[in-house]
C-alpha cells in the first residue's frame, strides 16, 4: 500500500506527507476528497489501495475475533 500511494504522490507531484495521508485515508476507506488524483494510473494504483485497505481491515478483525475466541476457550466455565 505504502509503495502504491508513494507511487501517486510521485507522479501526481505530492508532498511525501501529503502522500502518506493520501494513502492513510485511502487504504481506511475514509476518503475525504481533499487529495484526489488526477492521472489514469494513479486513480487505478488508488482503486488497489482501497481494495488492500479492506483486505487489511478484514485481517485485523479476523485475527481480534480468533485471539477473543482463544482467551474464552482457555478461561475456565465458572
Amino acid at each position: 500500500m505504502l509503495g502504491c500511494g508513494l507511487l501517486i504522490g510521485r507522479m501526481e507531484g505530492w508532498k511525501v506527507i501529503d502522500t502518506l495521508y493520501f494513502t492513510f485515508v485511502t487504504g481506511l476507506t475514509i476518503g475525504y476528497g481533499d487529495l484526489t488524483p488526477s492521472h489514469s494510473l494513479s486513480r487505478v494504483l488508488a482503486i488497489v489501495i482501497g481494495f488492500a485497505g479492506i483486505i487489511m481491515t478484514g485481517l485485523v478483525a479476523a485475527v481480534a475475533v480468533q485471539a477473543l475466541r482463544a482467551t474464552d476457550i482457555d478461561t475456565p466455565d465458572e
